[in-house]
């Protein structure tokens, strides 16, 4: 007689085929957002707060995909192009960003966005895990397909490493 140790995201199938085990989804929520003429995501459980209308304030010699700093909820964020960080091409941003995304998190990072949707849930098998331009340490986690529309799903724990390009510094010299 065979047997199975349940797992807790095992179930036991109640349908046609009795004492059949299958597979639990295990869903995860996302925040999309469009930025250009691209959907992005971000997991939910990384969102921290959304803001609307926020002015960044630029910073000198910054990279391409950093925006600025803007004030949400209290905290200072370093807002990102999610544009310049996946494809390498920023976009042209007004004076006023119409939403930026908070992220939880020490990095204290948002992401500028121009809607932000509403929450969907996806299983977490449906998301592609190749990277878009090749590189596994890429901000961009892999793309899933909600609604007839691709999603660059990002990943927040890649952000900070993928705006910080190694920089030589220059080194006082008495």
């Amino acid at each position: 007689m065979e047997t199975h140790k349940p797992d807790t995201s095992d179930r036991e199938d109640t349908s046609a085929a009795p004492r059949r085990i299958v597979h639990q989804a295990s869903l995860r929520d996302l925040i999309p957002f469009t930025a250009g003429d691209r959907v992005f995501a971000i997991f939910a459980n990384q969102v921290d707060a959304t803001a609307e209308a926020r002015v960044p304030a630029r910073l000198p010699r910054a990279s391409k995909a950093i925006l600025g700093v803007v004030c949400v909820r209290g905290r200072m964020l370093t807002v990102l192009d999610p544009c310049a960080l996946v494809t390498g091409r920023p976009l042209t941003w007004p004076g006023s960003l119409p939403c930026v995304i908070a992220l939880g998190g020490d990095e204290q990072l948002g992401l500028a966005a121009e809607v932000c949707r509403d929450k969907i849930t996806i299983d977490d098998a449906d998301i592609e895990r190749a990277a878009e331009d090749g590189n596994a340490d890429g901000p961009a986690l892999g793309l899933v397909r909600y609604g007839g529309e691709e999603i660059t799903v990002l990943n927040p724990e890649r952000l900070f490493d993928s705006v910080m390009q190694p920089r030589e510094r220059r080194r006082r010299r008495y």
